[in-house]
């Protein structure tokens, strides 16, 4: 008999559970299902959230050829018959035909650069599914030609269907099997379907017939296999958005406490690495400039050194960033300008600034008047730089720490009254 989660695995995209934000009736991709249209897309979650199911239904809904590999064990020879094969078959003149790359990540860069032909010339649809974040694992070249829709882990109201839809299968209704302890699963799961449908199973197993599966029976077939369970769950963003918010909150007692949780779980080393990473720019940033240095010497160190000693390397790390002063102001410069930017468009470039790369150029006043900083004391001249239509505009404002203060201090013995502090 067929796994549960392979069994009630939805056949249509109205049955599909979760992720309204992408599949309900004014989610994106169903919009592009309207049209007949898919681009090349990125599907990013934690595991169970049905990146793969997704992947199917959306070629059923557009009846289009499809072709799944997974990157576990395919290589650029695989993807290379697909695309023959495809091309053999004159589908290229039909509908197009989508290529379904599982654990896309995987791929190194040599496979994934393999993709980038067919992808840019429209050739193929692809839809690669992934647990990882993809401006790390999938190269840029091949990310700029396809969309990231970010799958969410399941909401509470969706695991309890599940589990409602699990109590109506033929062998539970067969066996008079029937699950109670809806919170109890749905807490044991932490939003990861295949584990919740994998638990459910497991209390089938053993459960008796015509005997409701209540909480207490549950928990007392799960406790010996709960390891076994559990060394995945803490992959979810749970964890490691308390780990990260008790970095924020300079708390290093809490930190190192989920650190070890994640730890426990099986949690991939580089994956809290590079989390750590982007703290030290988002949560700490100006405030002390040597926290990203650290973390970004810390994910080297974890790749050279491996495991189990790398659990020290991260723990040293997650105390320093812990402890160190915070400021959030260079990720909200960026986030101001990304705003500005969307709402003022492609701004004429000041014509002093523009490169004076050809005789051209030169005629067009590209580069006149240009005031070169290091022919001045201070290597400092007074000049603009912003699109004219922005002029004065501050993105960037210091915090209250001291080091930013300083910095603060230097920009408005520079620039006087031009930028608001």
């Amino acid at each position: 008999m067929k796994p549960l989660a392979e069994q009630l695995r939805p056949q249509t995209l109205d049955q599909y559970l979760g992720q309204d934000h992408l599949v309900g009736q004014n989610g994106a991709l169903r919009k592009s299902l309207e049209v007949g249209r898919l681009p090349s897309i990125v599907l990013w979650g934690p595991p169970g959230v049905g990146k793969t199911t997704l992947a199917l239904l959306l070629a059923k809904e557009l009846d289009a050829p499809l072709y799944q590999l997974s990157a576990v064990n395919a290589g650029v020879k695989d993807v290379r018959e697909v695309l023959a094969t495809a091309e053999k078959k004159n589908l290229f003149e039909t509908k197009r035909p989508i290529l379904f790359i599982d654990e896309i990540h995987r791929f190194n860069k040599g496979q994934q650069d393999s993709l980038l032909h067919a992808v840019e010339r429209g050739w193929i649809t692809l839809i690669g599914a992934t647990t990882e974040n993809p401006s790390f694992e999938i190269n840029a070249a091949l990310l700029s030609r396809m969309q990231v829709y970010v799958l969410n882990s399941h909401a509470k109201q969706d695991l309890s269907k599940m589990i409602d839809l699990a109590n109506a299968t033929e062998f539970a209704l067969s066996k008079k099997l029937s699950i109670t302890a809806h919170d109890f699963l749905i807490r044991q799961s932490m939003g990861d379907a295949r584990k919740l449908y994998n638990l459910i199973e497991l209390c089938y197993q053993q459960g008796k017939s015509g005997v409701p599966i209540n909480e207490e029976f549950a928990q007392s077939v799960l406790t010996n296999a709960q390891i076994r369970y559990d060394k995945g769950g803490d992959e979810h963003y749970n964890i490691i958005s308390a780990f990260i918010k008790s970095i924020r909150g300079s708390d290093p007692q809490a930190a190192v406490y989920y650190l070890a949780r994640m730890i426990e779980g099986g949690e991939d080393v580089k994956f809290i690495a590079r989390r750590l990473i982007i703290s030290a720019s988002e949560d700490i940033g100006l405030a002390n400039p040597n926290a990203l240095m650290l973390a970004n010497e810390t994910f080297s160190a974890v790749e050279r050194v491996g495991w189990p000693e790398s659990r020290i390397i991260l723990s040293q790390c997650v105390i320093y960033l812990a402890t160190s002063p915070k400021s959030s102001s260079a990720y909200d410069a960026i986030n101001a300008a990304q705003k500005l930017v969307q709402q003022t468009g492609n701004l004429e470039t000041p014509d002093h600034l523009k490169n004076a790369s050809s005789a051209l150029a030169k005629d067009l006043g590209h580069g006149k008047g240009y005031l070169y900083p290091h022919d001045y004391s201070g290597s400092f001249v007074s000049q603009e730089y912003l699109p004219k239509e922005l002029s004065g505009t501050t993105l960037w404002k210091a915090s209250g720490n001291l080091k930013e203060q300083q910095l603060s201090a230097q920009q408005q013995a520079l620039w006087k009254e031009k930028y608001e502090n």
